[in-house]
């Protein structure tokens, strides 16, 4: 398997081990044993180990330690506004490009997001979500955008399960419902509004942490 997939699909196991609390905040790694458990040799997981430090996940002292950083309330609030951006951003220039296929995938994931949240499956319901906005993301066709959430959506996701975890409840699915209504009416200004609040209800997680 070439260099480059190696280091991705450890960049993503360790990614999604993080963010699912299977590492837990403090927990410290050792690219040995994670090599191991990946089945990988440890170059492909300390590539992963850099990366994840420049995005927040990991923080690292040279000679000392790797370890999985905290939720911090700060970094989840910037990370929602960074990503919140990028969302009204891509909102706008897909609703005007939107199919009827679109619309339906959009409402298909949002049912599947409020089945999982009634069922307290925080998996299902964060892909759900993911697979809802992602519509947005694909048609926008803006790289740029869709990378810098990707980036930065792990920090938020953190919070998001320890919210599920305790019991918290959600009213995205309603949002969901308005923003698919202001997409199916080709209402712009509407659905980056909609946009704009369900973001804004994310950073607001951070603000009761």
């Amino acid at each position: 398997m070439p260099r480059t997939l190696l280091r991705d699909r450890a960049y993503a196991a360790i990614r999604d081990a993080i963010v699912a609390g299977e590492l837990e905040p403090g927990a410290v790694v050792r690219d040995a044993e994670l090599a191991e458990r990946l089945g990988l040799s440890r170059a492909p997981v300390r590539e992963a180990f850099s990366r994840l430090v420049d995005e927040g996940l990991l923080e690292s002292k040279p000679q000392s330690y790797t370890r999985v950083t905290p939720v911090v309330a700060a970094d989840v609030r910037d990370a929602a506004a960074v990503v919140g951006a990028m969302h009204e951003l891509v909102t706008r220039i897909a609703v005007p490009r939107l199919f009827a296929a679109d619309i339906e995938a959009m409402r298909t994931a949002n049912e599947r997001f409020a089945a999982a949240v009634r069922a307290g499956d925080v998996d299902g319901a964060l892909q759900a979500d993911d697979d809802l906005h992602d519509v947005l993301v694909r048609v926008s066709g803006n790289r740029a955008a869709a990378a810098t959430a990707a980036r930065y959506t792990p920090l938020i996701r953190r919070l998001e399960r320890r919210r599920f975890g305790e019991g918290g409840n959600c009213r995205s699915a309603g949002l969901h419902e308005r923003l698919i209504e202001a997409c199916a009416a080709g209402d712009v200004d509407a659905a980056v509004r909609v946009t704009a609040e369900i973001w804004r209800g994310l950073a607001e997680l951070a603000d009761t942490d």
